[in-house]
């Protein structure tokens, strides 16, 4: 009995400095990496945490924590685990944190604002060290992140312009996205495009609106009103597509004519794609639809959607190393009372157009 909960006990300390012959206190400074681990010899070193592997010995990350008054962790909020676009920059961030110190907090915001300030007050009495914010277009509502700037939490936000909060924000850059875009079709001999729009409340939305406008100033063509949609600000992954089929839908029965499509993003330009097909038109050779964000369903559907590509795995990536930095750069804590802090700068990753089959040459 006694050997089974032996067996089933947490190796502690004690027993690696029982096993090794040295002192619970050298075994202590070694296994913990303490600044007085250089005055001990490198054999002996090797020696303890040989035995320390061998026996199994894990260290109390809590108790560690107490001690160095540091937890080691980083919080990423993710507005949508369902959402393709927040799936692969969370890849980025976690590739980045795997072979390091810290651990990630993942916390689901479900689109909901309440959630949102709940799970953040919930990091913040873990103590978190930063805080990485993986946000899509259907989330807008940071009012709470003051607390974070009071706290002096290094914090970036991914997919979302978050500087007007101070916070520093990754993005691909949404006017050159949206300038391409209009730009392919335009280079392919379409002149009557349509244009789904984001909600009116996204400034990503504005962005990409402002890019095509510009494009369409400098060809000399115009965009009319009958051929301009708007996308409802509705807190549901599946919203996009939903609305790209129904507004897409909505101009075919009004009689409005189009030969090509630009879409906000690729959801959108897949629902457009259904009711086009409804509707009897061929895609790309009655109409050519191009999305944006090259989430996967982008390739795999039937035609694979020509898009606008944004960087989400080296955006997730770089921000997960914004927030590394400003850690490792922070002075020791016997030095400054304060925690390291991030401007509210803007990183825009250039877009790349990625042509498939969903789009092709207009012929008369």
């Amino acid at each position: 009995m006694s050997k089974e909960k032996h067996i089933n006990d947490r190796v502690r300390m004690v027993d690696v400095a029982r096993a090794s012959g040295f002192s619970i206190s050298t075994v202590s400074i070694v296994l913990n990496e303490a600044a007085l681990s250089r005055y001990v010899a490198a054999t002996t070193k090797e020696h303890i945490r040989a035995v320390a592997s061998k026996l199994g010995y894990r260290p109390d990350a809590s108790a560690r924590s107490l001690r160095s008054r540091r937890s080691h962790t980083i919080g990423i909020m993710v507005s949508d685990i369902s959402d393709p676009f927040c799936t692969l920059i969370l890849q980025g961030i976690e590739k980045t944190l795997y072979p390091t110190k810290y651990l990630p907090i993942i916390m689901l915001a479900h689109n909901q604002r309440a959630q949102f300030g709940r799970h953040l007050e919930m990091l913040m009495e873990r103590r978190v060290e930063g805080l990485i914010l993986v946000a899509n277009w259907l989330f807008g509502e940071f009012d709470q992140l003051a607390d974070l700037e009071k706290n002096r939490i290094p914090t970036v936000a991914v997919g979302r312009d978050l500087t007007a909060y101070r916070v520093r924000s990754v993005q691909v850059d949404n006017e050159a996205g949206g300038y391409a875009a209009v730009q392919h079709l335009y280079e392919l001999g379409h002149r009557e495009i349509a244009v789904l729009r984001g909600p009116s409340e996204l400034a990503d939305s504005d962005r990409r609106w402002q890019g095509i406008q510009r494009f369409a100033a400098e060809a000399g063509i115009q965009i009319l009103p009958e051929r301009i949609q708007q996308l409802e600000a509705v807190v549901e992954p599946t919203s996009g597509f939903a609305e790209g089929c129904q507004h897409t839908a909505a101009m075919i029965d009004s009689g409005v004519s189009f030969t090509a499509l630009l879409a906000f993003d690729d959801l959108t330009g897949l629902g457009a794609i259904r009711a086009l097909r409804q509707a009897g038109r061929r895609v790309p050779e009655d109409c050519s639809v191009i999305g944006f964000d090259d989430i996967p369903h982008a390739i795999v559907n039937t035609p694979g959607l020509t898009t606008i590509r944004q960087p989400m795995e080296q955006m997730g990536s770089l921000a997960a190393q914004y927030v590394l930095d400003s850690l490792d750069n922070a002075k020791p804590a016997a030095e400054t009372q304060e925690s390291p802090t991030l401007s509210g700068t803007l990183h825009l990753f250039p877009p790349e157009l990625v042509v498939r089959e969903s789009t092709a040459r207009y012929h008369l």
